[in-house]
């Protein structure tokens, strides 16, 4: 049996522990970033600011390069380590605390660049998916991938472990208003092509060979109207009749993918 003082201490431990367990944002506004991939890129990027690590040896271990002497690392168990974290999330020895990225304006990420794709999600609230997106858009070059503000999952660790690290280097432009930001695109060059299984135009035959701004809507929903109606045209994906639609991860990775690959 534990001394009163001892139980005490733990408690306290515990308590500290603990706090910011979810998404990964904390209570203090700092991010909490989990899993080797994207602790790993965090821990690369120049942008962030790092607040302490947490870390298991084995975690440690595992990172590509060292951390530099006077970096503020705990050690922990990992027990300790799944209190700091959402539940049942795999942390992998590896929780890091730091600031959130800096806020992107629309005009910072859009190059006009044909090859370059500026990604648009209306209403796409799954960190998951988000995520997932990230990726794929760190995996054929993407722009940059825009959100409304209001309606986007918040930059955090289930995210971050979703995107394995795209996190640090897809640019992520959050606004106020997507239509209005729909507007702007059009401004500077794009073509916005929204994805709908009702569409009558396939996605490749529609492509232009300018830049493209992808539009995709929640699953279920898909874009607001208002939205549809700030697109060029409206195309869908060629699956088969045996399924009613993708995953928007999935549609994005395949959209991504065709613009890539264009020929003309």
């Amino acid at each position: 049996m534990a001394k009163k003082g001892e139980k005490k201490k733990l408690r306290g431990r515990e308590a500290r522990m603990q706090g910011g367990r979810g998404s990964g944002r904390s209570n203090s506004g700092t991010v909490r970033l989990w899993g080797r991939h994207a602790v790993e890129a965090a821990l690369k990027n120049p942008l962030r600011v790092h607040r302490k690590l947490w870390a298991t040896r084995e975690g440690i271990e595992s990172l590509d390069g060292e951390l530099p002497p006077e970096f503020p690392l705990e050690f922990a168990g990992p027990e300790d380590l799944a209190r700091l974290v959402a539940r049942d999330a795999p942390h992998q020895g590896l929780v890091l605390e730091c600031e959130p990225l800096r806020d992107l304006h629309l005009d910072e990420v859009m190059d006009a660049d044909p090859a370059r794709p500026v990604v648009v999600l209306d209403q796409v609230t799954d960190p998951h998916n988000v995520g997932a997106i990230m990726r794929s858009a760190a995996a054929f070059d993407a722009a940059a991938i825009v959100t409304q503000d209001r309606h986007a999952p918040p930059e955090g660790g289930v995210l971050a472990k979703s995107a394995s690290g795209a996190l640090e280097f897809v640019p992520w432009v959050r606004v106020v208003n997507l239509a209005r930001a729909l507007e702007a695109m059009a401004e500077a060059g794009y073509w916005r092509i929204g994805l709908t299984g009702e569409a009558d135009d396939e996605f490749a035959a529609a492509l232009p060979t300018g830049p493209v701004a992808i539009v995709l809507g929640a699953e279920g929903e898909g874009m607001r109207q208002n939205i549809e109606a700030h697109c060029d045209n409206l195309a869908r994906l060629p699956i088969s009749n045996t399924m009613e639609s993708l995953n928007v991860s999935n549609a994005a990775a395949i959209a991504l993918y065709a613009v890539a690959t264009r020929t003309s």
